[in-house]
Order: C-alpha cells, then sequence, then structure tokens
C-alpha cells in the first residue's frame, strides 16, 4: 500500500475519489476507492456509473505523476488533464453506497505529452466499467522514455 495519493494527483476534498494506492509504476496504476454519499453524482444510494471516467482518470493520474526514483522527496506530481474519451463501456447504470471499487490503468501508448489510457473498475470479479481516455501531461510531469 503506497501513501502517496495527494502527492501524485491534484484533487482534493469532495474530488478526490482515489482512497489508496496498491501499485503503481511508470505505465500501470492500481487504487481502490469506497463509494461514499460525498461522491459526485450520488443520488438514491448509489452512485452514478459515469463518475467512473474520472476515477480511471484519477488512477491514470497516479501514474503518469509517479517518478521512480524521486529526485527530490518534496517533488510534487506535475499536471495533466483529460483531452478526449475514446471508449467508455459500462457494463452497470449504478455503484451502490460502501461498494469497494479496484481501479487499473495501463499506459497503451505515449508519445511527448500525449497518452492513451486503458482503464478497468471492478468490485469484487465483476467489471463495472472499460475506459480508454486521452491525456496530455505538462511537460515538468512527462517520463523522458516513451511507453509503447
Amino acid at each position: 500500500m503506497i501513501d502517496d495519493v495527494e502527492r501524485l494527483i491534484p484533487h482534493r476534498g469532495l474530488m478526490r475519489l482515489v482512497d489508496e494506492i496498491i501499485s503503481v509504476d511508470e505505465k500501470t496504476a492500481v487504487t481502490a476507492s469506497t463509494v461514499t454519499e460525498s461522491w459526485p453524482m450520488v443520488e438514491g444510494g448509489a452512485a452514478n456509473c459515469i463518475v467512473l471516467v474520472e476515477l480511471i482518470a484519477q488512477t491514470a493520474g497516479i501514474c503518469l505523476g509517479w517518478k521512480e526514483p524521486r529526485k527530490k522527496e518534496e517533488e510534487l506530481a506535475g499536471t495533466g488533464w483529460i483531452v478526449g474519451v475514446k471508449e467508455a463501456v459500462f457494463h452497470h447504470s449504478e455503484i451502490p453506497l460502501n461498494s469497494r471499487i479496484i481501479t487499473a490503468s495501463d499506459r497503451v501508448f505515449q508519445v511527448e505529452f500525449y497518452s492513451e489510457i486503458a482503464g478497468t473498475a471492478r468490485v469484487g470479479d465483476e467489471t463495472l466499467a472499460e475506459v480508454k481516455l486521452q491525456m496530455v501531461q505538462s511537460d515538468s510531469n512527462v517520463n523522458e522514455e516513451t511507453v509503447s
């Protein structure tokens, strides 16, 4: 378990959906999150599955912001943005409160500041969503090597 969520993504307060980093390297990240009433798009005891796009993006941001080894202990993550959702397949319309979601992201393509991410969100063995994102990063946050 890695306790660096706020060092790797800029989200705070109610917009930080990731609770825990399970694993991370320069190409992949796996996180855990629990659906709470404070999440965006919660109504009637469940969250709308569209919020999983943001959760997968935050997991991808953890991967994109992670550098090993870190140059300085106080180094913070750079900034990145979602510039497109290439594909999103939702297998459910809502997620009950208190569900523990495991989210995985995989950087499948990168050139300079642009990355394509494939992500999944699961509860137990059940896949909730599969999402392909296009993301860009500020130049202070880009790994030197291209991942392919």
